[in-house]
């Protein structure tokens, strides 16, 4: 063992502050190099780790094989590699339920939902982790990059170590309560460390291919996939004058900033997605990717969840970071809350693209506050420019 390997086993997080002989922890685990890490570490720090893989989705490869089968293949590949048990649960008809049902509905609105955050709220942190609990679990952990951490008697959920690899953006509505008894136990490291690991526990899966996209359709064509449940129905271009510059193929498919994938060109610069309109099935195109349509100085939001339930007991407003999307650095911004339960989000700097029904989180420094629902994007400048000129005429 190098001196690297032994730090990085070692290095002091929520799992190696523990002495653990005869405490079960339940690990959901993907097939993927970070939850095979996830439980050689557990399993290090003498936990009685049990493997669970979720089974959310059935459908075939080309080949006829079931996809989940060959992801359950390779969780009993690493378990057989560490010497721990693992099984397969079935959660097919509470996934289509409670995630793939409100991703279509919402598509179906024009809108553009985030599914992982759904299947975190529904059925990881939900039915997945009142299973291990009822299975005699202390634990359940996940292979999530991020950390918790007890701050003045509260649990709060923390960003991982990676910056780049940070997933607290998608579990801001897990509850104090659930986190208390969830274990991250690579939050604490960097992906290049959490290979290095893989590589040292011999672990099948230590080369595996990140998987990427939305986690039922991964790296297949999205219109393919989507117009086998929704009857998408083609449409208009239009730039905010009214002016039509082409023709759509199904609303569902753009999303607001978007440039691929339009099939617009002529002179100039790129088309845009601006906005859409879901009643009359129009997509509002414009040119230039800083097009003052596409840029808000806030937002509309509904669905607050925060890790601490407490947290906005009495509070009308508050400072604090936010994420309007995942891959984004975090910016300024003022909450305020209103009686109905819905609230406004201020930014001091114009943001771009806010997209309903996506998520918006919430920061102070590298904690996790919590999140809510965008309903709607405020007057973009284009609106707002145009309102103070009708004011001075």
């Amino acid at each position: 063992m190098t001196r690297e390997i032994e730090e990085l086993i070692n290095r002091p997080n929520e799992v190696t502050r523990k002495k653990n002989a005869n405490v079960r922890v339940i690990l959901g685990m993907s097939g993927g190099v970070d939850s095979s890490v996830c439980a050689a570490l557990l399993k290090e720090q003498g936990y009685e780790v049990i493997g669970l893989f979720m089974k959310n989705w059935e459908e075939n490869d080309q080949f006829g094989v079931c996809l989940a089968s060959k992801e359950f293949e390779d969780v009993k590949k690493v378990c057989e590699v560490l010497d721990i048990s693992c099984y397969s649960l079935d959660f097919v008809e509470e996934y289509q339920k409670n995630v793939f049902q409100h991703f279509l509905a919402e598509y179906k609105k024009g809108h553009t939902p985030n599914p992982d955050i759904f299947c975190n709220r529904e059925i990881k942190f939900k039915v997945f982790y009142e299973k291990a609990r009822a299975l005699g679990a202390s634990f359940l952990a996940t292979g999530h990059y991020c950390q918790k951490i007890n701050m003045n008697g509260h649990i709060t959920l923390l960003k991982g170590a990676d910056g780049g690899k940070d997933q607290s953006y998608f579990l801001y509505t897990i509850k104090e309560e659930v986190l208390e008894n969830v274990l991250f136990p690579i939050g604490h490291l960097k992906k290049r460390e959490v290979r290095l690991l893989a590589k040292y526990f011999d672990l099948p899966t230590h080369d595996k291919k990140d998987s990427t996209g939305i986690c039922f359709i991964g790296e297949r064509n999205f219109k393919n996939f989507l117009s086998q449940y929704l009857a998408i129905q083609p449409g208009k271009f239009k730039k905010l004058d009214g002016e039509v510059v082409g023709e759509h193929s199904g609303m569902a498919y753009y999303t607001k900033g978007q440039r691929k994938g339009l099939g617009l060109g002529g002179a100039g610069e790129a088309w845009f997605v601006v906005d859409k309109d879901p009643l009359l099935n129009i997509v509002y195109v414009e040119r230039g990717e800083n097009h003052p349509a596409l840029f808000s100085h806030s937002l509309t939001c509904d669905e607050f969840y925060f890790v601490d339930a407490k947290f906005n007991d009495g509070i009308k407003s508050f400072k604090c970071k936010a994420k309007i999307r995942y891959r984004q650095e975090e910016v300024d911004c003022e909450v305020h809350f209103f009686p109905d339960g819905t609230g406004r989000v201020y930014f001091p700097e114009a943001q771009r693209a806010i997209t309903e029904r996506q998520a918006i989180v919430f920061y102070q420094g590298d904690i996790c506050l919590g999140g809510a629902t965008i309903l709607t994007a405020g007057p973009s400048l284009i609106a707002t420019k145009d309102h103070h000129h009708q004011n001075l005429s």
